[in-house]
């Protein structure tokens, strides 16, 4: 394994980017309201675990299963399409768990986190990068992560009731056209 910093810089905010983990602070917010609490420890854990096996089986465990990189992916997209759905709509598609750990797996951990996109482009990098420099940034992006789950309480004290509506909503068409693209993008390979 090889240290660049050069290399490490790209991969740490081409996974700031992918995971975008600001920008889903709304819906965060909304999640942690109906399920009462997150657990950030445990969905920055579970996220991490999930990026970094992906890193090294990701490729084997989808042969495995019979599926490709892009029925993953338009699977992740369908789960962020429903809820950005919610998040626009007002209407609750996702129960809450009474279980809160079910509720920091999925939907956080999985697909809001380390969802299909981060996990695909994971998988990406590994063909560009040393495996050092992934797992580092990575590493950065998690304790991001870690620090914006628990901002939550903070984050939305400063914004307000009408002003989490408005962001609410608005983070919500983002996700539906994230959700879209993703979607576009892979289900014309079904067609081959």
């Amino acid at each position: 394994m090889h240290f660049n910093f050069s290399h490490f810089l790209t991969v740490t905010f081409t996974l700031f980017a992918i995971i975008d983990i600001v920008g889903s602070v709304p819906l965060l917010l909304s999640l942690k309201k109906k399920m009462g609490d997150i657990s950030a420890l445990n969905a920055t854990l579970i996220s991490g675990a999930l990026m970094i096996g992906f890193l090294f089986l990701g490729q084997q465990f989808l042969n495995i299963l019979g599926l490709d990189v892009r029925s993953f992916a338009v699977g992740g997209s369908i789960v962020i399409f429903l809820l950005g759905l919610e998040m626009v709509l007002g209407h609750e598609i996702f129960k809450g768990e009474a279980d809160n750990k079910a509720g920091t797996l999925v939907p956080i951990a999985f697909p809001i986190i380390a969802g299909s996109g981060s996990l695909t482009t994971i998988m990406s990098l590994k063909a560009n990068y040393d495996e050092l420099n992934i797992i580092l940034g990575i590493l950065i992006n998690l304790v991001i992560v870690y620090i914006t789950l628990k901002s939550l309480t903070t984050i939305e004290r400063a914004l307000g009731a009408g002003g989490l509506t408005a962001v609410r909503k608005f983070f919500g068409v983002i996700l539906l056209a994230i959700a879209v693209k993703i979607f576009g993008s892979n289900i014309a390979a079904f067609g081959k």
